[in-house]
Parts: structure tokens; C-alpha cells; sequence
């Protein structure tokens, strides 16, 4: 590895000049013998209340005459390191690696994470830049929210649906984000959204939610219990909602009670942002900012993100609604973990400041992304081995809305990585050129009203150059001058705090595209628009399009009759605030698919590839969405758009092969399709390396293995009030119908066996029990199961799930291979709680279940199940 000593010496050089070297020390925080404890505490004492209360904002300015460098807590990492200005690796979606029920790979991809993190972090330390957002260690990530309804638009950011996984997922990811340093943290991990958070997104910021103290025990609080007490997580974040009248983040039942007194929690808490002003702005539970930041502070919310509410802090203090000794509890809160991450000491002490920026897309973080996307995706059916193809077909058709859909790929809350492999391209590269691939969009998500493109670049100019005159400005108005004016087209997406142009970031700034528009010959042009947040089509100094102000993401059009040889000014203005930003033009004219049309063109094709499903630009984090089935986000049906169905049913009718590769963060209901498309591949918003995942699984050089993390029910009547937190016929632990495909069911290409189940048929409470289990692969072909225990109601008058994961073990296996593996069920996976949720151990018969699959999975599995019933005294 070559060493870039130019960038260790500038880290060198920051770091002395920020906080002094030890030779210049003159400040007990400065001594590196001391503890971190006793150098917060020196630290805290030289602050005066107004810096105290600076530090105690998500962008915290820097106190010079301490040597204090300024610092913006808001980083994201949820799969990779996001919204950075630098390329770096991207990982499947979160939910996506859920799918792949591997513990070892959650725990690498977080390592490689803050890695990447890491060497990001050292360029901003070596260029001053410590101050901007995205640049940071301190990452508020995992979300591990419980995804108990299939229409929230942010499930896709969790690992699923069950306590279990979710929780031993999100350890799993903290102890690899974190290091195993003994003395400084990598990075830190943040759980959110703390707590009995999942939707509604266009209510979030009012609804106020009562669960049974058994709900909140046995579904909505145990993996952020295991974060807390046993992995150690640095941060947490309180969540927007109220919890029984008290918003999240001042709640006395959750902050103080649960966080603080019983979990005995001395990490940070982090608002989610904007959610101080939501204590008097919308919650209406305190009558102004110098109360609820008082109430926030007084409860251990440590940092005000988004905001300045937490300025009236100063004011608070002085009106005695809280103690500046209060506020000093916090503020040692939020130092001991930018000591603890080593900001404060000299590289050579460090052992991840001295990480360099090779790092960033290495082969190695590469190849796991990969890894990570083949584990990920659930064959959920093969009808008479339809998978995996040939390479030697002659023809394939591939079609569909994310078939060649960067965005889809990437998720939400993602970095960019220098290259992405999208279905499309991940199949041609597959079968190489003596292969035909053609592809054919064919429908939108939802509509089938497709826009013929046309390429029109040559006729823009200005200035005497081709393309749009594009001003850029720091501000959302286009006030002032523009701090760039260059060459551009009118097709952008940045993700929050990506580098636009020069020293314009990807968050409160304004653009204005301008161009001369030749026309060619007479005709009728419809310009399409689309972006986020704001903007404005305007056609010789005429707004003929304004969606400045109140935005949708779907596109708006323009006719614009056009005479050969005219000339048309032609305007595109566009303002973006917080979260990613997008702005694209096309033109050309609308077709409607005729479906019946486009089978009889391609019925000489060897299989038809649909790519469908959904994508982030549907779902997701509080949207202007309003299509059809999709309201601010969220879902309000989970059913496959009908457009799509009514696609394939058009393909289905030439009598060839039809694959449906299923992208989505969450459930889909696909009842026709389950019924008669040969095989379904979910393959969920699979990172960089999803299309290559994909062409790998279709045509065999991958044997799939995921596994579902979620239900997939088969339609919206499954569903309960999705305002409703009530576990109540929800996720498999308390369905209690049939669902399309459980959770845990995955096909594979091959077959396994479980015999051999190995536990006692009687222990004592409150003892550790070991069970294994021997597992041969019975096929033709090597491949990885996951195998899943699970506990079992036995019809006992207690509540509790109607099943339980437990325990679950990826392996790997050859053909005609055996393994024993073993399972250890500790007294707490055999006990339940209370109605008044308290930890209850089990007593009598308990049936205990081992396979590739939850029992009772009515779907025809490639893998085994075994059970056995134990006696608890």
C-alpha cells in the first residue's frame, strides 16, 4: 500500500493547530495522560453558557480561543457512507440486508463503512472542513424501528419486521461501525428512531401514540434495549411523534424511566430533526422554544438537529426554567464522545486517524457489496425450474420502469459510487454479444403514458455555445450574483451535500437554466419536467409551469407548438432545501404502450425479464408524492401497480418464459403475478453491484439464498389501520391469516434436509439450552441456507406471538454435504412478557421449530423442517 505522506503530515499539521501539541498545552483537557473524563470536565469548565450552549447544536462553531474546531454531528451511513461529496461503496439497501440473515456480513459491511468514513473524515481534518455536514463520525444510523406496516415508506431503512433480527442485525452493525479499539471508537452508531416510530410520514411531526406496556416490551423496545445495554451504542435519537401525550424526545416514560434509570444509558441523544420545534409548533405541548429546549435538555436530549431552537437555551437558564448544571450534563455528554473518537489527540495516537483515503471503493469493499446484493435477493418462486436461464439464448427482451433506473438501485439515505451495474447492463454484460438484449421501458410505475424522447441538444445554445447557460446560486431564491455561471444540461441528481459545482452544496441552493431553442421544423414539443424541490418552466419570459412552491414528485408537461427556424427562450428556474436534489428536462411526445402490440413485436424473444416493483422515487422519508397507491411516502395500497400487471399478462400471452424481477423497500402484493408467473425474483434496491446480483441469480452463477424479513401479504384487506400501533394481527408473530410468502421463505436452486434435532426434552429455568441440528444438502448444486428457530405458542392463556425467531445461521453447503450446527437458547428467548411488561420466563411444553422457513409456511419450500417439544420447570 503506498503511503500519501503529504496527507498524514497536513492531519498532523490540523490537528496541532486546532487543539495545540502536548508541548504547547496549557489546558488540563489538553494533558493526553489524563482521562477523558477529567479533560471533559476541564474542558466544560472554561465555557461560558452561551458556548456551551453552541455545542449543543447538530452544527456546533468552533471557540478559537480554546482551540475547539467546529464540527457537524449529522452524518448518515446506512448501507455506506451517504450524501458525501466523495465517491465511495454502496451496499444494498438496509432492508435488503436484512434479507440476507447474516450476521458476519452486517458486522463487515459496518466496518468498511467507517472505514471509508474514516479516511473521508481525515481529508476534511486536513483541509479545515470539519465544519460542513456529511463529513463527520458521528453517524445516525441504525434505524432499527420495528417495520410492523408494509405501507410506511421508510420500512426499506430498517432490518424488517421481527424484534429478533432486527435486534441482532443492529448489534451486529454497531460492533463493526464501532471498532473493538480499547481506548478511542472508529465511528459512532446512533439506534433511532427512539421510540414505537413507523408511520404515518405526512402525520409524524403531530400523532401521539398509546401501545400496551406489553406491545412496547415485546415488539417496539427490545432491540434497542440489546443496542443499548449490551452493544453499546454511542448515540441514540429520540423520534418526532409523541409517546402517551409527551413528545419523544421529553417523554418521562422513555428517556428518563426506560433510557437513563433502567438501561443505565451515558451515551448522546440527538433530536431528529426539526423535532424541538415540533414541541410548540405542533405537538402544542410547550408554548414557546425556551420551554421545550428546557423540557428536551431536562429529560437527556443533548443535541437540537435542524435547528436553533435549542439557542433559547441561554434564555432558559436565565428565566430558571433549567439550570446551567444541567446543561453541563449534556455538554460533557457530547465531548466525551468527540474524545472518544479521538479529535482531541494527535494522529499518531490514533490508530484510525491515520486511515488514508485508498481506502475509499476498494476491491475489497467492492466485492463485499456484491456479496452483500447476491445474499440479499429472495427467489420467491421457480415453477418448473424456469430459473436459472441460459446464457445461450438467443433473444431476451428486458422491460420495465426499474430495469434501467439508477435510483432504484441506490435506495435512499446513499452515497454514489463511481459505477453502478442497473438490471439492464447487468444482464447484457452476462450473456455478451452473442446474446440480442433489447430493451423496451414499456410502462412508469404506474401509467403506461410513456414519453417518446427526442434529442434535442443540438438545437439549445446560448451564447454562441450549445446547451444551457446554467447560474448557480447559495441561496433558495436565486438572489444576489451567481456564484457560478457555466455550460450544463438540465438532467441532474445530487444527493444532500454532494458538490454541485465550485463551492455550491446539494442543500439550500438555486439554479437557473436558460437556452435559445432552435426549432427545426413545425411541430408539437412536450417538454417534461420534473424535480425536487421547486421550479418553474418558463417560455419566452412566460411561466407556463410553476411548481415552485407547492411540488410533487410526479413530472409536469408543457405543449409548446414550435415553426422551423423560430426561436424560443426557454427558462428552467429550480430551488432545493434540505434532503437530495433533482432537476431534469426532456422533450419529445406522449405514447400510450399498447401491451397486446408489444408482445406480438417481441414474441420471437426466448424470455421477456420484467423489471418492476417500486423505487425510492415512490417511497420514502416525508415525499411530495401523490400517485396513485402512494400518499407523502407511504403506501396506501400495497398492491403491484395494475399497469404492470397488466404488462405481463400481455407477455404471458406469447407462451414464452416471463421473469419478474420485483425491486421495492417493502411488501408488494402480486397476487396475479404469484399465480402465473413462472419465477419471481425480489430483488430489492440492491446497491452498485444489484444488477450484476441479479444477472447472477437468472442465469446460474449465483444460487439464491435470501430470506424475507417482512410478510408478504396478499393484499390491502391483511392489513390493519395503518394508524393503529396495536400488534394485533400484525407481522407473522400475530397474523393470523394466510400471507402470500412468510416471513423467512426464500427458494433456493438446490434442496436441504434438517434431521438430527439435539435438545433436552426437559431443562430448568433460567438456563442456558443447547440445541443442533444437522443439515445436508440434498441437491444438485452448492448453496447457502439460512437456517431459522423458532419458539411456538402453545395455545397457553398468556399472550404472546403465535411464533418467535429466535436464532438463525447462515450455511454453506456442497452437494451431498452435511453440517451440525448449533443454536443456544438463552432464558430469555424462552420466556414472554407480561401484560405489564415484565420479562416472564416460559413454564410447561414449548414447541421448538428448526428449518429453512418459519413453520407453517404454506408455500412449497426447497428446504426442511424439523421440530421438537421440550418441557420447561
Amino acid at each position: 500500500m503506498k503511503i500519501n505522506r503529504k496527507f498524514i503530515i497536513l492531519i498532523i499539521a490540523f490537528t496541532c493547530s486546532s487543539i495545540k501539541c502536548n508541548a504547547q498545552n496549557k489546558y488540563r483537557f489538553q494533558d493526553y495522560n489524563l482521562t477523558f473524563e477529567e479533560r471533559v470536565n476541564d474542558l466544560v469548565g472554561h465555557l461560558t453558557l452561551e458556548e456551551k450552549v453552541s455545542q449543543m447544536l447538530n452544527s456546533t462553531p468552533a471557540i478559537e480561543r480554546l482551540g475547539i474546531p467546529a464540527y457537524d454531528w449529522w452524518n448518515e451511513t446506512l448501507h455506506g457512507v451517504a450524501r458525501t461529496p466523495f465517491k465511495v461503496t454502496v451496499y444494498p439497501q438496509a432492508i435488503a440486508m436484512a434479507a440476507t440473515f447474516d450476521k458476519n456480513s452486517l458486522f463487515t459491511m459496518a466496518d468498511y463503512s467507517a472505514t471509508e468514513g474514516r479516511a473521508i473524515y481525515n481529508k476534511a481534518v486536513a483541509s479545515g472542513r470539519t465544519n460542513e455536514r456529511y463529513l463527520g463520525l458521528t453517524y445516525w444510523t441504525p434505524n432499527i424501528n420495528i417495520f410492523r406496516d408494509p405501507r410506511w415508506g421508510r420500512g426499506q431503512e430498517t432490518y424488517g419486521e421481527d424484534p429478533y433480527l432486527t435486534a441482532m442485525l443492529g448489534d451486529a452493525f454497531v460492533r463493526g461501525l464501532q471498532g473493538d479499539d480499547p481506548k478511542y471508537i472508529k465511528a459512532a452508531a446512533c439506534a433511532k428512531h427512539y421510540a414505537v416510530h413507523s408511520g404515518p410520514e405526512p402525520s409524524r411531526h403531530v400523532f401521539d401514540v398509546d401501545v400496551s406496556a406489553y406491545d412496547l416490551w415485546d415488539t417496539y423496545l427490545p432491540a434497542f434495549q440489546k443496542l443499548v445495554t449490551e452493544s453499546h451504542v454511542v448515540g441514540v435519537m429520540c423520534a418526532y411523534n409523541a409517546f402517551r401525550t409527551q413528545p419523544c424526545c421529553a417523554s418521562d416514560i422513555l428517556m428518563t424511566d426506560i433510557l437513563r434509570n433502567q438501561w443505565k444509558f451515558d451515551g448522546y441523544v440527538t433530536s431528529d430533526c426539526w423535532a424541538i420545534d415540533d414541541f410548540f409548533k405542533n405537538h402544542k405541548t410547550h408554548p414557546d422554544a425556551a420551554s421545550a429546549s428546557a423540557d428536551a435538555v431536562f429529560h437527556g436530549t443533548d443535541i437540537d438537529c435542524g435547528t436553533d431552537a435549542y439557542k433559547a437555551l441561554v434564555q432558559a437558564v436565565k428565566q430558571g426554567k433549567i439550570t446551567e448544571a444541567q446543561i453541563d450534563v449534556s455538554v460533557k455528554r457530547l465531548f466525551i464522545v468527540r474524545f472518544r473518537l479521538g479529535m482531541f489527540d494527535l494522529v499518531s495516537m490514533v490508530k484510525y486517524s491515520q486511515t488514508l483515503d485508498n481506502v475509499l471503493e476498494s476491491k475489497e469493499h467492492a466485492a463485499h457489496a456484491l456479496k452483500m446484493a447476491q445474499q440479499s435477493m429472495v427467489l420467491l418462486k421457480n415453477e418448473k425450474q424456469t430459473l436459472p436461464l441460459s446464457k445461450k439464448l438467443k433473444k431476451i427482451v428486458v422491460l420495465g420502469p426499474n430495469a434501467d433506473n439508477d435510483i432504484a438501485i441506490l435506495g435512499n439515505y446513499n452515497g454514489t459510487p463511481s459505477t453502478l451495474k442497473t438490471v439492464l447492463q447487468g444482464i447484457k454484460d452476462k450473456v455478451g454479444t452473442a446474446t440480442e438484449v433489447i430493451y423496451e421501458k414499456a410502462v412508469n410505475f404506474t401509467n403506461n403514458n410513456l414519453l417518446q424522447y427526442q434529442d434535442l441538444s443540438q438545437q439549445y445554445s446560448y451564447e454562441g455555445k450549445q446547451g444551457f447557460k446554467a447560474e448557480y446560486y447559495n441561496n433558495k431564491d436565486l438572489e444576489g450574483t451567481p456564484v457560478v455561471t457555466r455550460e450544463a444540461k438540465v438532467d441532474n441528481i445530487w444527493q444532500e451535500g454532494q458538490a454541485v459545482t465550485g463551492t455550491i452544496r446539494a442543500n439550500n441552493f438555486s439554479a437557473r437554466y436558460t437556452a435559445d431553442f432552435k426549432a427545426e421544423k413545425d411541430a408539437n414539443i412536450t417538454f417534461e419536467l420534473q424535480g425536487d424541490e421547486g421550479y418553474r418552466f418558463i417560455v419566452n419570459g412566460t411561466v407556463v409551469i410553476d411548481s415552485w412552491k407547492n411540488n410533487q414528485s410526479e413530472s409536469k408537461t408543457y405543449e409548446l407548438a414550435v415553426k422551423k427556424d423560430s426561436h424560443y427562450t426557454l427558462t428552467v428556474e429550480y430551488w432545493q432545501g434540505e434532503g437530495s436534489a433533482y432537476i431534469k428536462m426532456n422533450a419529445g411526445s406522449y405514447v400510450k404502450t399498447d401491451y397486446n402490440q408489444l408482445a406480438d413485436r417481441f414474441k420471437d424473444a426466448d424470455a421477456f425479464i420484467f423489471t418492476g416493483g417500486i423505487s425510492p422515487q415512490l417511497e420514502g422519508e416525508e415525499m411530495k408524492v401523490s400517485d396513485p397507491g402512494f400518499d407523502g411516502g407511504d403506501r396506501t395500497s400495497i398492491m403491484l401497480p395494475a399497469v404492470q400487471t397488466e404488462l405481463m399478462k400481455a407477455l404471458k400471452s406469447t407462451g414464452k418464459p416471463v421473469i419478474f424481477v420485483m425491486m421495492t423497500g417493502s411488501a408488494i402484493a402480486a397476487p396475479w403475478e404469484s399465480e402465473n408467473i413462472p419465477a419471481i425474483l425480489n430483488a430489492w434496491y440492491g446497491g452498485q453491484s444489484a444488477g450484476t446480483a441479479v444477472a447472477d441469480i437468472l442465469f446460474g452463477d449465483y444460487n439464491p439464498s435470501g430470506r424475507l424479513p417482512v410478510t408478504f401479504y396478499k393484499g390491502d384487506s391483511d392489513l390493519a389501520s395503518f394508524n393503529d400501533y396495536n400488534m394485533e394481527n400484525r407481522t407473522y408473530r400475530y397474523f393470523k391469516g394466510v400471507p402470500q410468502y412468510g416471513f423467512g421463505f426464500g427458494l433456493s436452486y438446490t434442496s436441504f434436509k434438517y434431521s438430527k434435532l439435539e435438545i433436552p426434552v426437559q431443562i430448568e429455568k433460567n438456563k442456558n439450552v443447547s440445541v443442533s441440528v444437522t443439515i445436508t444438502n440434498t441437491g444438485k448444486l452448492a448453496g447457502e441456507e439460512v437456517a431459522q428457530l423458532y419458539v411456538l405458542d402453545q395455545g397457553k392463556k398468556i399472550k404472546t406471538a403465535i411464533k418467535a425467531l429466535k436464532g438463525f445461521e447462515r450455511v454453506s453447503l456442497n452437494p451431498g454435504q452435511s453440517k451440525t450446527i448449533t443454536f443456544t437458547l438463552t432464558p430469555q428467548d424462552l420466556s414472554y412478557v407480561t401484560a405489564e411488561g415484565k420479562l416472564q420466563q416460559l413454564d410447561g411444553k414449548v414447541e421448538i421449530a428448526v428449518g429453512g422457513h418459519q413453520p407453517d409456511e404454506h408455500n412449497l419450500s426447497s428446504s426442511g423442517l424439523i421440530k421438537a417439544t421440550i418441557t420447561i420447570k
